[in-house]
């Protein structure tokens, strides 16, 4: 089967010229007119299917199946984004994110904040296995505590990023942490064990810097009348209790056991809107504005109301659009196998370890940005390498390790990427604006590239 696919791949230079024009075609739009990526994407997606077309000879038919098969990977995330959304907007309505912001601002300082917020979104997505639920959940309250303390939300949102995406990579709860032993042929544990030597060395790094952060921020002078202002307001609009804490909890519980997501996230919106109505004297026609259009503020205080006017089922709209812009764009170069020749042709001509796993790195980074999917980011690497890391007679784990150090962290950082997406939509913030401050994210591929550089944490088959 294998012969028989790389048999029909295009020539490894039409490959190129097609990834250069879309990544031309997609960077010079965003970074230099500042669109959004919508469109660019979508022309790329042409550039890909018209060269299919008239020089592999592909089908219609053919070229639009692959697109459908690309959006089809993401119809579960999209229905979660837009359960999410509704889910704000309650959980706003219901007085569960004023809570979280009204104690966090309590218990927090700007010297410890960075740290904190790392280590708390750590523990939740170890606990959970799920980035999106930590961003979902404590991530949306620590955004709200950061802009009280007077921390640039960029740098918030990337020290959120950074500790979700610890316990996405690291956690045996997690999907990916799964996937990538799958496709190497490997054992769960193993992998993990593995990727302690890469990802440990870079945690320590990372709270390292995110304390010098922290006593950068501790040198200013905290506007206690601001962040007081903040809490009387919240006070004064909601009727703060323990109670209103009650739904985020559930989402948490319902992960933990591995619970499916869209069903935890129901019975967390449930009780959302009990405790509005209970408690907030929200009226049902409040609870459907709020998860349709989202919650509207309008305390008379500008930083309440743009910390809680947030949420709703339209908000998710702008991602999840470019969400199927990016998988149909992957979907038709899946098909046509453009990534995948290059890829193949690259792995036959690696001879030593170093190259091999900076080379996969590269590929993940590559498969993330032109295929729109962290899973294709490390199907598709996984599936080309195999071989040469079997060659190399190195290890399932090494390649597994190697996979989730770029194809897992980098996915958030890709504005386009459902994960980019669904991050940019919790946070408030574009994935490019928090990609410098998620520094676990792109510090961790480096270090791998180091650690095998010097022969630190390399594992060969012992057979």
């Amino acid at each position: 089967m294998e012969r028989e696919q790389s048999k029909n791949l295009p020539p490894v230079w039409l490959s190129v010229a097609v990834i250069l024009i879309s990544a031309f075609v997609i960077g010079f739009s965003v970074l230099k007119l500042g669109v959004d990526a919508h469109i660019p994407i979508l022309i790329a997606a042409i550039i890909s299917a018209v060269t299919g077309m008239l020089f592999l000879k592909k089908g219609w038919e053919d070229i639009q199946e692959g697109m459908l098969h690309g959006i089809s990977l993401a119809l579960l995330p999209i229905v979660i984004l837009m359960m999410v959304g509704v889910v704000v907007g309650v959980w706003i309505q219901s007085g569960t994110v004023p809570a979280l912001i009204y104690y966090g601002l309590n218990l927090l300082t700007p010297k410890i904040f960075l740290v904190a917020s790392l280590l708390t979104c750590s523990i939740v997505s170890l606990a959970t296995g799920s980035s999106w639920t930590t961003a979902g959940t404590v991530g949306i309250a620590l955004m709200g505590i950061g802009s009280g303390l007077g921390v640039p939300a960029p740098l918030t949102a990337g020290v959120i990023v950074s500790g979700a995406y610890f316990g996405d990579k690291m956690s045996p709860l997690s999907d990916t942490t799964n996937l990538a032993p799958a496709v190497a042929g490997g054992e769960l544990f193993d992998h993990i064990r593995a990727m302690c030597w890469t990802t440990i060395p870079t945690y320590i790094i990372v709270v390292i810097f995110y304390a010098i952060m922290g006593m950068k921020f501790q040198g200013q002078a905290v506007d206690a009348q601001t962040v007081e202002t903040i809490r009387a307001t919240l006070a004064q609009q909601f009727d703060i209790n323990l109670i209103t804490l009650i739904p985020p909890l559930i989402v948490i519980l319902m992960a933990v056991k591995k619970a499916p997501a869209i069903p935890g996230l129901v019975l967390a919106t449930l009780a959302g809107a009990i405790i509005a109505v209970v408690y907030q004297g929200a009226s049902a026609a409040d609870l459907i504005n709020a998860a349709h259009y989202g919650y509207e503020a309008s305390t008379g205080v500008e930083a309440v109301d743009k910390l809680l006017t947030r949420g709703g089922l339209d908000h998710m709209m702008w991602t999840i659009s470019l969400i199927i812009c990016a998988l149909s764009f992957g979907g038709i170069m899946e098909r046509c196998g453009y990534l995948e020749s290059v890829l193949n042709a690259i792995s036959k001509i690696i001879n030593n370890v170093t190259g091999l796993v900076s080379t996969t790195i590269f590929a993940s980074l590559f498969g993330n940005l032109f295929l729109g999917d962290q899973f294709l980011g490390i199907v598709v690497p996984g599936r080309m390498f195999k071989p040469a890391f079997d060659r190399l007679k190195l290890a399932p784990r090494m390649l597994s390790r190697t996979l989730e150090d770029c194809g897992t962290l980098t996915s958030p950082l890709i504005p386009w990427t459902a994960c980019g997406g669904y991050m940019s939509a919790m946070l408030g913030v574009n994935a490019f604006a928090y990609a410098p401050y998620a520094v676990l994210n792109w510090l961790n591929p480096i270090m791998a590239i180091v650690l095998t550089f010097f022969g630190i944490g390399v594992f060969y088959r012992k057979d």
